[in-house]
């Protein structure tokens, strides 16, 4: 089969990458003519993203990087399209399977590890290795498949509460805490307990922990039921659940969380979700994630909205998803 090798790329990474793709129509780097061994990309560049399914903001940032390198490197010809960011994934692999799609893509590593087995991404290693050294760990772990790169990092995710300092004087340190003060009604609570992304942070305050170091599932031996019967109090007691240079462009527009640890963070929400992140660590890049999501989406749907047992609902979660992954 006709494999498009591509880079998914965060686009801090455009520049330094476009040399890097090795399909037909990709750009190529020339002699700009211009001294001190720099040089100007030329050919055809293909760059998707999603932005158009946010806020605006990020798009204003893509635009403002791809205007200053389309002015600096007048022999390409960069083609940006904004698809669907819940088509995104599919669409990818549904055309680079059959040798299309993008030469670049903008995208969280959601599917990193499927798409880099798959061969659909360049292995970009020995561009990357060794030359990323202001960027956080986290981040670099995170663009890693089996300890070789297929992404550049650009910024980072987080989930986090945050709360209003003219009502909350002094947050909540621990979950009993927090549980007591909405109970008393000192503290009005609402956060996203239907599903298992945004609810996932929650396990390891109960010492919960999805896959051993074989991919085997063991949420029903550690304490992730013990946080889905916290879901259940709190909202028994009245918490709400609702649904729910370059980079620093991102950073200033977008609010970006960047990868790079010396990018100043001006905004100080931005920056609190930046301090989420120290504490955070990169989603695991091994096929068994695959089967994570729906089992324990389901899981915490039967818990929070039908207030069934926790623990039976854990515990069949990890059955259903060693089976799948073919784990005993």
């Amino acid at each position: 089969m006709n494999h498009k090798l591509r880079v998914a790329a965060l686009f801090s990474g455009l520049v330094m990458l476009a040399s890097a793709c090795t399909s037909g129509g990709g750009a190529t780097t020339a002699p700009s003519g211009g001294g001190g061994g720099t040089t100007a990309l030329t050919g055809n560049l293909t760059v998707w993203h999603s932005y158009g399914s946010g806020a605006g903001t990020e798009a204003k940032a893509l635009k403002t990087v791809t205007d200053k390198i389309v002015a600096a490197n007048p022999g390409l010809k960069l083609t940006i399209q904004d698809v669907k960011f819940d088509d995104l994934f599919k669409k990818f692999e549904l055309e680079a399977a059959s040798g299309k799609g993008p030469d670049l893509f903008i995208a969280p590593n959601d599917s990193l590890g499927k798409e880099a087995r798959a061969g659909l991404f360049l292995d970009i290693t020995s561009k990357l290795e060794g030359k990323l050294p202001n960027v956080s760990q986290v981040a670099i772990d995170g663009s890693k498949v089996d300890g070789k790169f297929y992404m550049v990092p650009e910024s980072l995710k987080a989930v986090a509460m945050y709360y209003d300092k003219s009502k909350v004087a002094t947050p909540p340190a621990k979950t009993d805490d927090l549980l007591a003060a909405v109970q008393s009604g000192s503290i009005k609570a609402g956060f996203d307990a239907h599903s298992s992304y945004h609810s996932f942070g929650w396990w390891a305050a109960f010492g919960g922990k999805l896959m051993d170091d074989k991919g085997k599932c063991v949420a029903d031996t550690t304490g992730v039921a013990d946080a889905y019967k916290f879901f259940q109090a709190i909202q028994t007691a009245g918490a709400k659940m609702v649904k729910k240079e370059n980079e620093q462009v991102f950073v200033d527009t977008a609010g970006h969380i960047p990868a790079d640890t010396t990018i100043t963070i001006a905004d100080p929400i931005t920056q609190k979700f930046g301090d989420a992140v120290k504490t955070g660590f990169p989603r695991p890049q091994v096929p068994q994630l695959d089967h994570f999501w729906s089992n324990f989406d389901n899981a915490l749907n039967l818990v929070v909205k039908k207030n069934e047992d926790a623990t039976k609902a854990a515990t069949d979660a990890c059955t259903k998803m060693n089976s799948e992954n073919k784990i005993s």
